[in-house]
């Protein structure tokens, strides 16, 4: 651990770790990163694993698009296989107001560069005919979303960084940030003190309470979301499927297992990290339903993990007005991990240039919530 740096990130999930690696590229590699666990011990190593560009706000599009390009070299990049798998993103509508409002998402998509197109429920049928459609109207689809292992991707940033120079401290809690007159001059970690000008608050879940260690007030909050993996069978499911009328998300991993999600219908709020019965009850029957060939598929374990929510389920990325050079990327509503290469790319940009030069993420800064906000719809 270094006594004095020129940047401190909190946070050593997939967020922290990309700037870093951002940073260092840019020639910052006097960075602290502090992690209070183990790397991936966070919402990173407890996500769905989903690299999706499908989005009803064309911010989460701009940025998403400009992950996938950094995705899609991520091996050359950062110097690990992390089973990156462009197997499509498939969105099913079922009700006639559910395909309007795809039509118009595609437009919009599409008017970014989006490879998307819509699709009738017979495509879909010819497309994946292992799949019970009942009910559905029609979908959308596209080819160039993805799915990769989370785990070995914020691993596979944590070691690069490391051999970049960068100081990286696990089981190091932050315990305060010190300013004077309106500016960072240190962190007080268990394990010491460092002098920083630069703090870039990348907590995820924790984001809300590491705001008020500098007095900066962020309106993030946690929730918990569970996830169950079953056993592999072989390879048939290439997309991410997701429903929002039903409430889920599946894919299938590299080595053959399924990783599914969904919503609470009464979320925890907080870092509760624990798990019901309640979600096993209610996952199970519709995955049955919607994928037959699952019937007597075993069910390995479940978990949970917290989303790190917004109000309008965008991130927040922005420099405090309060204090000077307190940075914070936060509020990924359960997208952090698909956004990371683009984000932290953006916010090292910020802090070399003052600016992200390569991705314009203006417009997602504390003061869009001073008046009405365009919430992003398409969250599980």
């Amino acid at each position: 651990m270094i006594s004095q740096a020129s940047v401190v990130i909190i946070g050593g999930g997939i967020i922290g770790t990309a700037i870093a690696f951002n940073l260092a590229k840019l020639g910052v590699k006097d960075v602290s990163v502090f992690e209070k666990s183990y790397i991936s011990s966070g919402s990173t190593g407890r996500c769905g694993g989903g690299i999706r560009q499908q989005w009803t706000s064309p911010m989460n599009v701009r940025l998403a698009m400009r992950s996938v390009k950094l995705f899609e070299r991520f091996k050359l990049d950062v110097g690990m296989d992390i089973e990156y798998y462009q197997g499509g993103y498939l969105l099913l509508a079922y009700t006639e107001k559910e395909v309007e409002d795809f039509s118009e998402n595609v437009k919009m998509q599409r008017g970014e560069g989006l490879d998307v197109v819509l699709l009738t429920k017979r495509q879909i049928a010819q497309k994946f005919p292992f799949m019970n459609l009942e009910g559905v109207k029609g979908g959308t689809w596209c080819p160039t979303d993805a799915h990769a292992n989370p785990q070995i991707a914020n691993i596979a940033y944590a070691m690069a960084i490391k051999q970049m120079g960068v100081d990286l401290n696990t089981y190091t809690t932050v315990e305060g940030i010190d300013t004077q007159g309106g500016k960072i001059v240190g962190v007080q970690t268990n394990k010491g003190y460092v002098k920083t000008n630069i703090v870039i608050n990348a907590a995820g879940g924790f984001s809300h309470e590491v705001g008020l260690m500098a007095g900066v007030d962020i309106p993030t909050y946690s929730e918990r979301h569970q996830i169950l993996v079953t056993e592999s069978i072989n390879h048939v499911l290439d997309p991410m499927v997701i429903s929002f009328r039903n409430n889920y998300y599946v894919r299938q991993t590299m080595h053959g297992s399924f990783v599914m999600g969904q919503s609470d219908k009464k979320p925890a709020k907080g870092n509760d990290l624990g798990h019901t019965i309640e979600f096993l009850e209610e996952m199970a029957p519709k995955m049955v339903h919607d994928f037959p060939f699952m019937n007597h598929l075993h069910i390995v374990r479940q978990w949970s993990g917290a989303y790190d929510l917004s109000p309008d389920a965008q991130p927040i990325i922005d420099e405090s007005r309060s204090v000077s050079r307190y940075i914070f990327a936060v509020g990924f509503s359960g997208h952090g991990f698909m956004l990371a290469p683009a984000v932290g790319e953006a916010v090292a940009e910020m802090v070399v240039y003052g600016r992200s030069k390569t991705t314009d993420i203006s417009n997602l800064g504390m003061s869009r919530f001073a008046s009405k906000i365009e919430k992003e719809h398409n969250v599980v």
